[in-house]
Protein backbone atom coordinates (compact mmCIF):
# COMPACT_ATOMS: atom_id res chain seq x y z
CA UNK A 1 0.00 0.00 0.00
CA UNK A 2 1.24 3.30 -0.66
CA UNK A 3 1.99 5.73 2.33
CA UNK A 4 -1.25 7.68 3.70
CA UNK A 5 -0.19 11.03 1.66
CA UNK A 6 -1.48 13.12 -0.44
CA UNK A 7 -0.31 12.35 -4.18
CA UNK A 8 -2.46 14.84 -6.61
CA UNK A 9 -4.63 18.12 -6.37
CA UNK A 10 -7.09 18.36 -8.58
CA UNK A 11 -8.23 21.53 -9.24
CA UNK A 12 -11.31 23.37 -11.18
CA UNK A 13 -10.38 26.22 -13.56
CA UNK A 14 -12.96 29.11 -13.81
CA UNK A 15 -13.40 30.06 -10.30
CA UNK A 16 -10.98 28.14 -8.62
CA UNK A 17 -7.53 29.03 -9.95
CA UNK A 18 -8.39 31.57 -12.85
CA UNK A 19 -11.37 34.00 -13.10
CA UNK A 20 -11.70 35.39 -9.67
CA UNK A 21 -15.79 34.68 -9.32
CA UNK A 22 -16.08 32.44 -13.04
CA UNK A 23 -17.35 35.69 -14.82
CA UNK A 24 -16.12 34.38 -18.48
CA UNK A 25 -18.81 31.69 -18.68
CA UNK A 26 -21.66 33.98 -16.89
CA UNK A 27 -21.19 36.69 -19.47
CA UNK A 28 -21.07 34.30 -22.54
CA UNK A 29 -24.53 32.63 -21.58
CA UNK A 30 -25.90 35.92 -21.09
CA UNK A 31 -24.63 37.00 -24.15
CA UNK A 32 -25.89 34.20 -26.37
CA UNK A 33 -29.71 34.16 -24.94
CA UNK A 34 -29.76 37.96 -25.68
CA UNK A 35 -28.96 37.91 -29.14
CA UNK A 36 -31.86 35.32 -29.66
CA UNK A 37 -34.40 37.58 -27.95
CA UNK A 38 -34.46 35.76 -24.57
CA UNK A 39 -33.08 37.79 -21.78
CA UNK A 40 -31.71 35.44 -18.39
CA UNK A 41 -30.43 36.63 -15.17
CA UNK A 42 -26.89 35.88 -14.01
CA UNK A 43 -28.21 33.59 -11.18
CA UNK A 44 -29.93 31.81 -14.00
CA UNK A 45 -26.99 31.28 -16.12
CA UNK A 46 -24.53 30.29 -13.12
CA UNK A 47 -26.98 27.61 -12.02
CA UNK A 48 -25.85 24.87 -13.98
CA UNK A 49 -21.93 25.77 -13.92
CA UNK A 50 -19.53 23.51 -13.95
CA UNK A 51 -21.38 21.19 -16.39
CA UNK A 52 -19.79 20.70 -19.99
CA UNK A 53 -20.80 23.79 -21.21
CA UNK A 54 -23.14 21.85 -23.94
CA UNK A 55 -24.88 20.26 -20.93
CA UNK A 56 -25.07 23.51 -19.20
CA UNK A 57 -26.52 25.13 -22.42
CA UNK A 58 -29.73 22.44 -22.71
CA UNK A 59 -30.00 22.92 -18.80
CA UNK A 60 -30.51 26.59 -19.40
CA UNK A 61 -33.24 25.46 -22.17
CA UNK A 62 -35.12 23.17 -19.95
CA UNK A 63 -35.63 25.69 -17.06
CA UNK A 64 -39.33 26.44 -17.18
CA UNK A 65 -39.09 29.89 -16.71
CA UNK A 66 -36.42 30.07 -19.75
CA UNK A 67 -38.64 27.88 -21.82
CA UNK A 68 -41.81 30.11 -20.86
CA UNK A 69 -39.57 33.34 -22.00
CA UNK A 70 -38.43 31.58 -25.38
CA UNK A 71 -42.07 30.42 -26.10
CA UNK A 72 -42.92 34.17 -25.81
CA UNK A 73 -40.50 35.71 -28.07
CA UNK A 74 -40.38 32.58 -30.61
CA UNK A 75 -43.77 31.35 -30.38
CA UNK A 76 -42.19 27.87 -29.97
CA UNK A 77 -40.72 25.70 -28.07
CA UNK A 78 -36.99 25.62 -28.80
CA UNK A 79 -35.35 23.22 -30.66
CA UNK A 80 -32.32 20.87 -30.90
CA UNK A 81 -32.12 22.93 -33.93
CA UNK A 82 -31.95 26.01 -31.97
CA UNK A 83 -29.54 24.10 -29.19
CA UNK A 84 -26.84 23.64 -31.50
CA UNK A 85 -26.67 27.13 -33.19
CA UNK A 86 -26.33 28.45 -29.90
CA UNK A 87 -23.42 26.19 -28.36
CA UNK A 88 -21.61 26.86 -32.04
CA UNK A 89 -22.42 30.84 -30.99
CA UNK A 90 -21.15 30.39 -27.45
CA UNK A 91 -17.74 28.84 -28.81
CA UNK A 92 -16.31 32.56 -29.76
CA UNK A 93 -18.35 34.43 -27.41
CA UNK A 94 -16.72 32.14 -24.54
CA UNK A 95 -13.41 32.39 -25.71
CA UNK A 96 -13.62 36.50 -26.05
CA UNK A 97 -15.09 36.24 -22.76
CA UNK A 98 -12.37 34.63 -21.14
CA UNK A 99 -9.67 36.94 -22.95
CA UNK A 100 -10.87 39.56 -20.96
CA UNK A 101 -10.97 37.44 -17.37
CA UNK A 102 -8.16 35.26 -17.47
CA UNK A 103 -6.41 36.25 -14.56
CA UNK A 104 -5.23 33.68 -11.87
CA UNK A 105 -6.67 33.52 -8.16
CA UNK A 106 -4.63 35.19 -5.78
CA UNK A 107 -3.05 32.40 -3.28
CA UNK A 108 -2.20 29.98 -6.14
CA UNK A 109 0.98 30.25 -7.19
CA UNK A 110 2.38 30.11 -3.39
CA UNK A 111 -0.07 27.11 -2.73
CA UNK A 112 1.32 25.43 -5.78
CA UNK A 113 4.67 25.74 -4.80
CA UNK A 114 3.93 24.31 -1.49
CA UNK A 115 2.19 21.13 -3.40
CA UNK A 116 4.94 20.84 -5.35
CA UNK A 117 7.62 21.07 -2.60
CA UNK A 118 5.94 18.52 -1.06
CA UNK A 119 5.72 16.23 -4.35
CA UNK A 120 2.21 16.39 -4.51
CA UNK A 121 1.09 16.93 -8.01
CA UNK A 122 -1.17 19.07 -9.60
CA UNK A 123 -4.15 18.61 -12.13
CA UNK A 124 -6.69 20.58 -13.73
CA UNK A 125 -10.34 19.89 -14.73
CA UNK A 126 -12.94 21.93 -16.46
CA UNK A 127 -16.24 21.74 -17.71
CA UNK A 128 -15.08 23.80 -20.59
CA UNK A 129 -14.93 22.39 -24.51
CA UNK A 130 -11.17 22.19 -25.72
CA UNK A 131 -10.61 25.83 -27.37
CA UNK A 132 -12.00 27.14 -24.26
CA UNK A 133 -9.71 24.94 -22.51
CA UNK A 134 -6.65 25.77 -24.22
CA UNK A 135 -6.91 29.17 -23.80
CA UNK A 136 -7.24 29.43 -20.29
CA UNK A 137 -4.25 26.95 -19.99
CA UNK A 138 -2.51 29.31 -22.20
CA UNK A 139 -3.18 32.38 -19.77
CA UNK A 140 -2.23 30.53 -16.83
CA UNK A 141 0.83 29.11 -18.54
CA UNK A 142 1.69 32.92 -19.39
CA UNK A 143 1.53 33.85 -15.09
CA UNK A 144 3.53 31.10 -14.19
CA UNK A 145 0.98 28.38 -13.85
CA UNK A 146 0.88 24.85 -16.00
CA UNK A 147 -0.71 21.88 -14.61
CA UNK A 148 1.41 18.12 -14.24
CA UNK A 149 -2.04 16.91 -16.23
CA UNK A 150 -4.93 18.41 -18.17
CA UNK A 151 -8.56 17.51 -18.57
CA UNK A 152 -11.70 19.09 -20.39
CA UNK A 153 -15.13 17.78 -20.96
CA UNK A 154 -14.47 16.85 -24.22
CA UNK A 155 -12.20 14.98 -23.27
CA UNK A 156 -14.67 12.23 -21.82
CA UNK A 157 -17.67 10.37 -22.35
CA UNK A 158 -19.38 12.58 -20.42
CA UNK A 159 -18.64 15.82 -18.22
CA UNK A 160 -19.18 16.23 -14.42
CA UNK A 161 -20.89 15.11 -11.73
CA UNK A 162 -19.57 11.62 -13.75
CA UNK A 163 -15.36 10.95 -12.03
CA UNK A 164 -14.19 10.63 -15.69
CA UNK A 165 -12.09 13.55 -15.89
CA UNK A 166 -10.41 13.02 -12.31
CA UNK A 167 -9.62 9.66 -13.42
CA UNK A 168 -7.93 10.66 -16.63
CA UNK A 169 -5.75 12.77 -14.68
CA UNK A 170 -4.92 9.72 -12.34
CA UNK A 171 -4.10 7.82 -15.16
CA UNK A 172 -2.20 10.14 -17.00
CA UNK A 173 0.09 11.03 -13.57
CA UNK A 174 -0.39 7.53 -12.55
CA UNK A 175 -1.58 7.55 -9.12
CA UNK A 176 -4.19 5.75 -7.04
CA UNK A 177 -5.81 5.06 -5.09
CA UNK A 178 -8.40 7.90 -4.92
CA UNK A 179 -8.26 8.49 -1.37
CA UNK A 180 -4.48 9.98 -2.07
CA UNK A 181 -6.36 12.73 -4.49
CA UNK A 182 -8.15 16.24 -3.46
CA UNK A 183 -10.35 17.52 -5.45
CA UNK A 184 -10.50 21.52 -4.80
CA UNK A 185 -13.33 23.33 -7.01
CA UNK A 186 -16.01 26.35 -6.60
CA UNK A 187 -19.30 24.53 -7.28
CA UNK A 188 -21.74 22.30 -6.28
CA UNK A 189 -21.36 19.89 -9.48
CA UNK A 190 -17.21 20.27 -8.50
CA UNK A 191 -17.99 18.35 -4.78
CA UNK A 192 -20.19 16.04 -6.66
CA UNK A 193 -17.55 15.04 -8.93
CA UNK A 194 -15.18 14.42 -7.07
CA UNK A 195 -16.91 12.73 -4.18
CA UNK A 196 -18.19 10.09 -7.17
CA UNK A 197 -14.74 9.64 -7.80
CA UNK A 198 -13.58 8.57 -4.22
CA UNK A 199 -11.40 11.27 -3.64
CA UNK A 200 -11.41 14.12 -0.91
CA UNK A 201 -14.05 16.92 -1.82
CA UNK A 202 -12.76 20.49 -0.94
CA UNK A 203 -14.83 23.60 -2.24
CA UNK A 204 -13.11 27.01 -2.30
CA UNK A 205 -15.48 29.81 -1.03
CA UNK A 206 -14.40 33.46 -1.83
CA UNK A 207 -13.72 32.77 -5.84
CA UNK A 208 -16.47 30.66 -6.31
CA UNK A 209 -18.86 30.89 -8.99
CA UNK A 210 -21.31 30.19 -5.87
CA UNK A 211 -20.16 33.39 -4.09
CA UNK A 212 -20.07 35.18 -7.65
CA UNK A 213 -18.42 38.69 -7.03
CA UNK A 214 -15.17 39.72 -8.56
CA UNK A 215 -12.42 40.28 -6.89
CA UNK A 216 -12.83 43.98 -6.39
CA UNK A 217 -16.85 43.13 -5.33
CA UNK A 218 -15.70 40.62 -2.95
CA UNK A 219 -12.81 43.18 -1.34
CA UNK A 220 -15.66 46.04 -0.81
CA UNK A 221 -18.02 43.73 1.60
CA UNK A 222 -18.23 44.86 4.76
CA UNK A 223 -17.06 41.64 7.47
CA UNK A 224 -20.75 41.29 8.18
CA UNK A 225 -21.61 40.88 4.56
CA UNK A 226 -18.62 38.87 3.79
CA UNK A 227 -19.41 36.18 6.70
CA UNK A 228 -23.09 35.98 5.86
CA UNK A 229 -22.09 35.34 2.20
CA UNK A 230 -19.67 33.04 3.20
CA UNK A 231 -22.39 30.92 5.37
CA UNK A 232 -24.70 30.64 2.34
CA UNK A 233 -22.02 29.50 0.04
CA UNK A 234 -20.70 26.77 2.98
CA UNK A 235 -24.07 25.89 3.32
CA UNK A 236 -24.44 25.39 -0.30
CA UNK A 237 -21.09 22.96 -0.04
CA UNK A 238 -22.27 21.03 2.97
CA UNK A 239 -25.69 20.13 1.58
CA UNK A 240 -23.47 18.40 -1.41
CA UNK A 241 -21.57 17.09 1.06
CA UNK A 242 -17.86 18.02 0.43
CA UNK A 243 -15.71 16.89 2.77
CA UNK A 244 -13.96 20.54 3.77
CA UNK A 245 -14.51 23.93 2.69
CA UNK A 246 -12.12 27.02 2.15
CA UNK A 247 -11.94 30.41 2.48
CA UNK A 248 -9.35 30.57 -0.11
CA UNK A 249 -6.71 29.14 -1.86
CA UNK A 250 -3.90 30.15 0.38
CA UNK A 251 -5.23 27.83 3.26
CA UNK A 252 -3.98 24.63 1.14
CA UNK A 253 -1.10 24.52 3.35
CA UNK A 254 -3.52 23.81 6.40
CA UNK A 255 -5.99 21.71 4.13
CA UNK A 256 -3.41 19.27 3.13
CA UNK A 257 -2.11 18.64 6.94
CA UNK A 258 -5.48 18.32 8.09
CA UNK A 259 -5.96 15.37 5.33
CA UNK A 260 -2.93 13.91 5.96
CA UNK A 261 -3.37 13.49 9.79
CA UNK A 262 -7.00 12.07 9.07
CA UNK A 263 -5.33 9.29 6.82
CA UNK A 264 -2.62 8.86 9.54
CA UNK A 265 -5.72 7.85 11.77
CA UNK A 266 -7.38 5.94 9.04
CA UNK A 267 -9.91 8.20 7.95
CA UNK A 268 -10.61 7.59 4.59
CA UNK A 269 -12.97 10.21 2.50
CA UNK A 270 -16.40 9.19 2.96
CA UNK A 271 -18.50 9.14 -0.66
Amino acid sequence: MPPPTIALVVFDWAGTIIDFGSQAPVAAFVQVFAERGVRVSLAEARKPMGLHKRDHLLQMLNEESISARWRQVHGADWTMADAQAMYERLVPVQLATIASNGELVPGLLESVAYLRDRGIKVAGTTGYFRSAAEAVLAAAARQGFVPDANCCGDDVPVGRPAPWMIYQVMQQLNIYPAWRVVKIGDTVVDIEEGRNAGCWSVGVISSSSEMGLTLAEYEALSQEERQARHQAVIDRFQAAQAHVAIESLSEIPELIEQLESQLEDGEMPVC
